[in-house]
């Protein structure tokens, strides 16, 4: 996995989550494990990737602090580009990321910071190229029906799902997201 700021799969939800809160790489790369367990995290990753995200201007980090007798810790939170740049992953990763992808499962999980109009719109034009595109990257038969399968499935899902937020079965909260009793922590 890249460990550019730009490029890792990594940087969308750990935005999500400092978004929530400001916190340091060890409490995120534990959240990151919890909520995106299928992703590889290590602290060293997330410590590496917050560095990089902190030159980007994405976050910044507040003076290391200690809490009782454990090593000082830097805590980051993040920016005005930060959030902004957050809102612009969530918004690309649901448009553009290649179907049954999981930069576009992660975009998903944060699509609740757009509003739902907007997510609808965006979830039926993704499900109209993946229609158009009928293209399967596989070299022989079975590998092209498995990927058609896969696409198909997922035009499906989204298409069901734009179809809630517009009727409203799914409720979108005044934060611009689905309200599903979710806690954020």
């Amino acid at each position: 996995m890249p460990l550019d700021a730009s490029r890792n799969s990594l940087v969308l939800p750990i935005l999500g989550l400092l978004a929530e809160r400001p916190a340091h790489a060890y409490d995120l790369a534990g959240r990151l494990r919890e909520r995106c367990g299928h992703l590889p995290v290590t602290r060293s990753t997330v410590a590496t990737l917050l560095k990089s995200m902190a030159r980007a201007g994405l976050v910044t980090a507040r003076e290391p602090g200690r809490v009782g007798n454990r090593p000082p810790r830097t805590v980051y939170e993040t920016t005005p580009a930060g959030v902004t740049g957050f809102h612009d992953k969530v918004e690309a990763g649901l448009r553009d990321a290649p179907a049954a992808s999981m930069d576009f499962v992660l975009a998903l999980g944060y699509a609740e910071v757009l509003a739902a109009e907007r997510t609808a719109l965006i979830l039926e034009d993704r499900a109209a190229r993946l229609l158009a595109s009928g293209d399967a990257p596989g070299r022989g038969p079975l590998e092209n029906e498995y990927w058609r399968g896969m696409v198909t499935a997922e035009i499906e899902w989204i298409t069901g799902l734009a179809r809630r937020i517009r009727s409203g079965e799914l409720a979108w909260n005044e934060a611009g997201g689905p309200d599903q009793g979710r806690s954020n922590d």
